[in-house]
């Protein structure tokens, strides 16, 4: 269940921050996916967003003898990911947990010819799994785009203290 925990945009209902926030990833498509390694180091690498379901969980697919899915089996599956459509000053912080699946119905469905660029044996290659992401919690920053517009919200917030005109920021509990 989703729970808006903070944001800036009173006009805006937990289910409308949900349907922004997943529009902010699909339309940054590529996250940092961070993990803990053996000794405990934070290891980030792109990976390529597959899906976001309408609760907020992403899908992605990941080679199963990976260190990213040897990370995430040490970790408890702890993972946060990260997005940024910089052009568009727009960002996005997940936190969740991560399991691999390796559901063969459900990786035909993900499935695309993208993927067999990474993965050239196809979707029936044993060393392809999909990595699930359930949100725990997420953060976004939604900021004007350009240049003039980010002046004014600067000239605004020192004439008046408020920074409502930087944009949109909300905490999504899930």
């Amino acid at each position: 269940m989703n729970d808006l925990t903070h944001s800036n945009r009173q006009d805006m209902s937990a289910a409308e921050h949900l349907q922004h926030f997943r529009k902010l990833v699909e339309k940054a498509r590529v996250g940092m996916l961070t993990t803990l390694d053996r000794d405990m180091e934070m290891r980030s690498r792109p990976l390529h967003t597959i899906e976001v379901e309408e609760n907020g969980t992403l899908w992605f697919v990941i080679g199963a003898a990976s260190p990213k899915a040897e990370e995430v089996g040490d970790h408890d599956g702890k993972v946060c990911l990260t997005y940024a459509n910089k052009g568009d000053s727009e960002y996005v912080s997940v936190s969740g947990h991560a399991q691999l699946v390796r559901d063969t119905a459900r990786k035909q469905a993900l499935w695309n010819k993208m993927i067999d660029v990474w993965f050239p044996k196809g979707d029936q290659d044993p060393n392809v799994a999909l990595l699930k992401v359930t949100p725990h919690q997420a953060e976004y920053w939604d900021g004007p785009s350009n240049t003039v517009t980010q002046f004014y919200a600067f000239a605004k917030a020192m004439a008046t203290g408020k920074k409502d005109a930087f944009g949109e920021n909300a905490k999504l509990g899930f």
